[in-house]
């Protein structure tokens, strides 16, 4: 009877036990845990679920060279909501139809077709 006092485990109330937080690094914040795969993709290949194809510019697909300021429909595509101009490095136009681009935008914007800033 007194190895059964001595060796017995706390018994436990039936709830389930405090959950343990896992804190691996500084901000240790739920989902802080080690990327799976290792790589910023996320698979062995650095390639997550999804694949982003590379961006090609419009222009040279089309083979546009001068782009016309009075062409609304194709300038408003490039200029956001709020009435900014589109980074390339989110719409994929090459560096010297970038430059056309905002040259035009700016044209159409001191024509008036474009508004340069939104009314809210």
């Amino acid at each position: 009877m007194a190895d059964e006092t001595t060796s017995k485990a706390p018994e436990t109330t039936g709830d389930a036990p405090a959950p343990q937080r896992a804190s691996s690094g500084p901000g240790g914040g739920p989902g802080s845990g080690p990327r799976p795969g290792g790589r910023p993709g996320g698979g062995p290949g650095g390639r997550g679920k999804f694949f982003r194809r590379k961006k090609v510019c419009k222009f040279c697909t089309e083979k546009i060279d001068a782009i016309p300021y009075r062409d609304v429909r194709l300038l408003q595509q490039f200029v956001a909501e709020r009435c900014k101009i589109v980074p390339r490095r989110l719409t994929g136009v090459c560096t010297t139809h970038q430059r056309r681009l905002t040259r035009a935008i700016k044209q159409a914007r001191n024509i008036a077709l474009l508004p340069f800033a939104t009314q809210h």
